[in-house]
């Protein structure tokens, strides 16, 4: 097998798909993860129970019952640490997975797990990973526009120890992602972009790279900067992501260049997530565990709605009843949805090995101002078939903002519906903190999308447990590179690696 280190793994959704690409005559996994390495806490703890799950899918007995019956939800997570079987893969993904953070200072320790994890004379592996993001991003550089330490900031040089590793294990391959802000970044009046691909085609003066994107074939000059932007949903994501990744090739093994990925059918919000059980949120700050007063918010908006009122907004037919029973995440679609190839092949993968629970499932609770928004605003949006703007409401129902009546408002779309026939917009780390700009489509909810609606538009399969407290699972789901679009990108180096 063909080893990875993956640095800055976040929860791990390079690594997931660079994990599932399979050799087409042995039908055995082509790559082997050597380390991952992963600064925050519960990221690492989410890293190394996936880990664990991988040394036990791929052991002589396969998963034992106990992570199935943790799968169907009869089981704790703590609970699986008291079965010997799973508590030795769980010691052996400790080794594998390594809570570090990576600097030029710790460069001397880094340098020693990544060695270990290779051996002294390692041949043909692969590098993937995405340096941390922030200060590229556009919403980062617009929060910090007078920040006059915002140039200063270390995470602009991250790549740095990327490129560090590159320098001194020469992988064969390697696989950058990051945010398309980077493309127009920039630090003392450089642009960052073209600083990082200087360094990236010629590392040292004995070791140079080809850069490839993966959607466009390379010409003779090598591709633009803005060839190497993945927009996800070309490419049978249920999500509006748009990314740039970088395939680096070592010119001296002559390789030639990975296929581009094969564009597809878009996947929808409706393709994704309509099949998992329907749920209700709580009242935030109140006590309402029977759904009464949640229900009553419901009632009292559409009541205002039979009396000729709101009635453009509640152009949709409510359900006279929310059913909140559980069902399985692979339960079967209707023949429409699974019509689309792509929403086929997607559900192919999320669900493969998925237990009879719906994992990490469970609304948040919401204001009742705000569940009266999402009630109209996901109606409205049924009507127009797109999200609406808040000041579409009747003006009893905009936030009490002091500037809600200013010609442009800001974030006037803070409030954004994902629409059911449509991909979703771009899942971030922010949904940790909001929920607004994640309003569930169906009216009769009034609710932001759970963990588990996050990760699936995200492609994580449906057995993927996120581990930490519900602000650390989204954060995770946020900041991961999709699994299935990184298991498309595998599967094009391991073509060229074979």
């Amino acid at each position: 097998m063909i080893p990875v280190v993956d640095i800055f793994a976040g929860p791990g959704g390079l690594n997931e798909g660079f994990s599932n690409v399979l050799d087409a005559i042995t039908n055995k996994p082509v790559f082997k993860t050597a380390v991952s390495i992963e600064m925050e806490e519960s990221a690492v703890r989410t890293l190394t129970l996936r880990a664990a799950y991988r040394h036990l899918l791929h052991s002589d007995g396969g998963l034992p019952p106990v992570y199935k019956d943790f799968l169907d939800g009869k089981r704790s997570l703590a609970e699986l640490h008291d079965d010997a079987r799973f508590a030795s893969a769980y010691q052996a993904a400790q080794k594998e997975v390594r809570q570090f953070e990576l600097s030029e200072k710790s460069r001397a320790e880094s340098d020693q797990i990544i060695q270990d994890a290779l051996g002294e004379n390692p041949s043909t592996w692969v590098l993937i990973g995405g340096p941390p993001c922030q200060a590229y991003s556009l919403a980062g550089r617009s929060r910090r526009t007078n920040d006059v330490e915002f140039e200063n900031d270390h995470k602009h040089f991250l790549y740095r120890e990327y490129l560090h590793i590159i320098k001194r294990f020469k992988p064969a391959v390697y696989v950058m992602e990051n945010v398309k802000g980077l493309l127009s970044a920039t630090n003392g009046g450089s642009k960052m972009f073209e600083l990082i691909r200087k360094d990236l085609t010629s590392p040292a003066e004995d070791l140079h790279y080809t850069l490839h994107s993966m959607v466009v074939e390379t010409g003779p000059d090598g591709p633009g900067p803005q060839d190497f932007i993945i927009r996800a949903e070309e490419f049978g994501i249920p999500q509006k992501r748009h990314r740039v990744i970088i395939v680096g090739i070592r010119t001296d093994l002559n390789l030639g260049a990975p296929a581009i990925l094969e564009k597809s059918l878009p996947v929808t919000v409706a393709e994704a997530i309509g099949n998992l059980p329907r749920i209700r949120s709580s009242v935030s700050r109140t006590s309402d565990p029977g759904g009464q007063l949640w229900a009553d918010v419901r009632r009292s908006i559409h009541e205002r709605g039979k009396k000729g009122i709101l009635q453009e907004t509640l152009s949709f037919t409510p359900k006279s009843k929310l059913d909140t029973s559980s069902s399985s995440p692979a339960a079967s679609l209707n023949d429409d949805i699974m019509s689309n190839i792509s929403a086929k092949t997607y559900h192919e993968w999320i669900s493969e090995r998925a237990g009879r629970a719906t994992l990490q499932h469970e609304a948040r609770g919401h204001m009742i101002e705000d569940l009266q928004r999402y009630y109209l605003l996901s109606g409205l949006a049924h009507s127009l078939a797109d999200s609406p703007k808040v000041r579409q409401l009747p003006r009893s129902y905009w936030p009490n903002h002091k500037n809600v009546e200013a010609a442009s408002m800001p974030f006037e779309d803070r409030f954004r519906v994902q629409v059911w026939n449509k991909p979703s917009t771009t899942i971030v780390s922010h949904i940790a903190k909001d929920g607004h700009y994640y309003i569930h489509p169906d009216p009769t909810q009034m609710r932001s999308l759970t963990v588990r609606e996050a990760a699936r538009l995200q492609t994580f399969p449906d057995n993927y447990f996120f581990v930490g407290n519900r602000t650390q699972q989204y954060t995770q789901v946020g900041n991961a590179v999709p699994p299935l679009l990184a298991f498309k990108i595998g599967a094009a180096v391991a073509d060229l690696l074979s």
